[in-house]
């Protein structure tokens, strides 16, 4: 007959080891997916700032057709009258012969030529001006006509980067909540196991015990036998609820950051919502996780043992919340998954995963 023991003892070490075999495969993919998750926050930060500069340029080069659209009348206006003047000028101007008889002096030719060139350079000035308005419109025109099409594309770009950020978050998130599922199950099982095992070393050790039974006199009613209480902890059937990641990062980064500040409302770590929310945007995790955590180990930042080290997180330092957030945010993304599981508690905190876990999870659904 097995002992109780070796019994529990089997029902531990199957749920023990089931997260390396089971799970081996998923943490594998996980990795992977981690990796599509940063590459694709990349590009489509990368597309969107591309055309953000492009739309800034576009707008440059409306702005400089603009002001010449508004030259242009006035100047063709100069430069018809400029053009007409000139010739009527060429047809009553008398020839260098009769310039030099009419003067009365060498100073007064030289006066009156001095003049005629005056006005025929203001003429071609006002012709020549108008002919670089037009060149000037036509090149902006032109220019904007190719930024334009750029743009396109790069909005283009934005929109496949979008959509490849947006499924590997969903995919990632989708391979943890499995994950954390299937620890739970593991868990139940062991417990169960454990649970029929205790109940039948109980059984035995009443029935051996009803057995030995030599008088009428010892055969009253035996008192019941304490079973064994289980041994493991079954991890909480709760997991966090689902971040949407179907919006674009402005979207998402308004929706979580104000909610995270009201989270951390009075705490040292105040006002740090929007970069929360961009870090977990920019890694795919949940931007809940990370000051929930923040909670457990610091109390929201009031004692830590490193400067701004909220995380219990090594022994690691930082010169700012955003410096700390952020390095946090992918520690957790490249070690621990996308959002809290049973695994990454035992992981973070072997000691008390469990009282870690429950808290954590409470806190991420007060956020």
């Amino acid at each position: 007959m097995r002992s109780v023991l070796t019994l529990a003892l089997t029902g531990l070490l199957a749920f023990g080891a089931m997260p390396v075999s089971a799970f081996a495969d998923t943490e594998e993919s996980l990795d992977e997916l981690q990796a599509k998750v940063e590459q694709s926050g990349a590009t489509y930060d990368e597309a969107c700032s591309a055309l953000d500069a492009l739309n800034g340029q576009i707008q440059e080069n409306q702005d400089a057709i603009d002001k010449v659209q508004a030259e242009l009348p006035g100047q063709r206006e100069k430069a018809a009258a400029a053009i007409s003047a000139d010739y009527k000028m060429q047809q009553n101007t008398p020839g260098i012969v009769e310039l030099i008889l009419s003067s009365t002096d060498f100073n007064e030719f030289l006066s009156t030529i001095r003049y005629l060139n005056a006005v025929q350079g203001q003429n071609a000035d006002a012709t020549t001006r108008l002919v670089e308005l037009e060149d000037e419109l036509t090149r902006n025109q032109q220019e904007l006509e190719q930024k334009q099409a750029e743009a396109e594309r790069q909005k283009d770009a934005a929109e496949t980067a979008l959509a490849e950020a947006q499924a590997a978050r969903e995919e990632a998130q989708k391979k943890a909540e499995e994950q954390a599922r299937a620890e739970a199950a593991a868990a139940a099982a062991a417990v169960a196991a454990e649970k029929a095992a205790a109940e039948k070393a109980a059984a035995e050790k009443t029935a051996a015990a009803t057995a030995t039974e030599t008088t009428a006199a010892d055969a009253s009613p035996q008192a019941p036998v304490n079973q064994p209480a289980s041994s493991t902890t079954v991890p909480s059937a709760s997991t966090p609820s689902s971040v949407n990641w179907s919006t674009d990062k402005t979207a998402f980064v308004n929706q979580w950051a104000p909610r995270i500040d009201a989270y951390l409302a009075g705490s040292p770590m105040a006002g740090t919502g929007r970069t929360f929310a961009e870090a977990a945007w920019d890694y795919g995790v949940d931007p809940r996780w990370s000051p929930a955590i923040a909670y457990v180990e610091s109390s929201k930042g009031a004692v830590c043992f490193k400067p701004y080290n909220a995380w219990g997180w090594g022994s690691a330092s930082w010169g700012s919340w955003d410096e700390a957030i952020r390095a946090h945010v992918a520690g957790l993304a490249r070690g621990y998954g996308s959002t809290l599981t049973y695994e990454a508690a035992k992981k973070y905190c072997p000691p008390n995963a469990d009282h870690w876990y429950s808290t954590c999870l409470s806190q991420m659904e007060l956020i």
